[in-house]
């Protein structure tokens, strides 16, 4: 049902136009740029009448006040970010709804890389908005959350269905596909994916959104829970909070 159109901005950020056509309303995500994002509803004759935030570090946000300006549209922000974003219209929490025209989201809490982060699902769509929970073969750093927060919020959006479309906040793939390499060599369903990713690299072509199905397989973000990838890393036996720590460590500083 949804349009979803990917808007690249700030070099590698992502931010997104979902336009329901029934109704004709159109929401953007996580727009750190405002004009992008206006000339892209402009060009398909859309307006913008809701804006979905999934945090509110800057890069997700700053395009919100000039697209407010523009199109009138109602600002959604997570309910634990109300002291950190303006001009909040809807402040929403776990479980709760966001209703776009003839389609609607379940809003999922997803705290670690900030403390108040929440991830949009448009079940009916097979879309995530996962903001900077989940990256394709990566997530977020854990800048005011803890590793236990971020292997419980990464678990909450692993239980999705595998044919959910991930779109993410970032064009990080190449990075992460290296380090995912290098951390899990054996794995042959990743290798097959980096093969996929650097043609797409190679060709410029966005390496998002990816399927969640893919990532349960081969992203190691969500697998500290395999006791493979735990003895490989020398953790066998211990919890999947600590073994998601080491390799969220590891690539801090890789």
């Amino acid at each position: 049902m949804l349009e979803i159109v990917q808007v690249p901005i700030l070099g590698d950020n992502y931010a997104y136009l979902l336009h329901e056509p029934q109704q004709g309303t159109t929401a953007a995500v996580d727009p750190g740029e405002a004009a992008p994002l206006l000339a892209a509803a402009e060009a398909r004759g859309w307006g913008i009448d809701l804006i979905l935030l999934t945090h509110h570090h800057a890069d997700h946000i700053a395009g919100v006040a000039g697209i407010r300006e523009a199109t009138g549209a109602a600002v959604v922000a997570p309910l634990a970010d109300l002291g950190r974003i303006e001009n909040v219209d809807i402040a929403v929490a776990d479980g709760e709804t966001v209703h776009l025209g003839a389609t609607h989201a379940a809003v999922l809490e997803t705290p670690g890389h900030t403390s108040g982060h929440v991830a949009y699902w448009f079940m009916a769509d097979d879309a995530l908005f996962a903001g900077d929970t989940l990256f394709a073969l990566g997530c977020g750093r854990l800048f005011e959350g803890t590793a236990e927060q971020m292997w419980e919020s990464l678990s909450r959006l692993r239980a999705l269905p595998d044919e959910t479309r991930v779109f993410c906040g970032h064009e990080y793939t190449a990075g992460n596909a290296r380090f995912a390499r290098a951390l899990d060599p054996e794995n042959a369903a990743l290798a097959a994916r980096v093969e996929t990713i650097a043609r797409l690299v190679e060709a410029k072509q966005p390496t998002v959104p990816s399927l969640l199905g893919e990532e349960k397989t081969t992203n190691p973000f969500l697998r500290a829970d395999d006791p493979d990838l735990a003895a490989r890393l020398g953790l066998a036996g211990q919890p999947a909070a600590a073994v998601f720590a080491e390799i969220r460590r590891r690539k801090d500083v890789a």
